[in-house]
């Protein structure tokens, strides 16, 4: 196993990381693997590195950096759009990357444009919501920081005049 990222070439912190479905594994730092896990934010910067590690010759790399690049090409960033078009992988490195990305759509939550939610993110009503319960209405416009994504696929969870409450994500955009 490599002593540096094999996407960033960090060496601080890096670990072997078993890229499902398969066994494979890859060395990636803490920046990149929590990236890749979903456990931080994309950091659109840091994964400019993925326009030279996309084009290694080691399969899981590759898996690594496709499935990074249509993470980062779903919040609209164009260039990792560009890359992925530009990309060819192998059809088997493809299903492989493919199969691993379907486990994520799963669990993805998007807004009323498409975006994808996570965890932390900062969203705007797009409509005012009758808040059950509570005795106030959530004015269209009003913006709900730092989201907690629930387990139901539909909701998160987010704080409107102090009151912690449920929302639906199709009725806010992210910020």
């Amino acid at each position: 196993m490599s002593d540096v990222c094999q996407l960033c070439g960090s060496d601080r912190d890096v670990e072997a990381v078993a890229l499902a479905p398969r066994d494979e594994t890859v060395a990636l730092c803490a920046v990149c693997r929590d990236q890749l896990s979903g456990e931080a934010a994309l950091d659109a910067n840091h994964l400019r590195c993925l326009n030279e590690s996309a084009w290694s010759q080691e399969p899981a790399v590759q898996v690594a950096a496709w499935r990074l690049l249509k993470k980062l090409a779903a919040e609209g960033e164009t260039w990792a759009q560009d890359l992925l078009d530009m990309l060819y992988l192998e059809p088997e490195v493809l299903e492989w990357a493919e199969a691993g990305d379907e486990e994520e759509e799963e669990l993805t939550l998007k807004d009323a444009h498409g975006n994808i939610l996570r965890n932390g993110d900062t969203v705007i009503l797009v409509k005012d919501l009758d808040v059950k319960g509570a005795g106030f209405t959530a004015k269209r416009g009003t913006q709900v920081k730092n989201i907690r994504i629930t387990d139901d696929g539909r909701h998160f969870e987010g704080k409107v005049n102090g009151t912690s409450i449920y929302i639906v994500a199709e009725y806010t955009k992210k910020a």
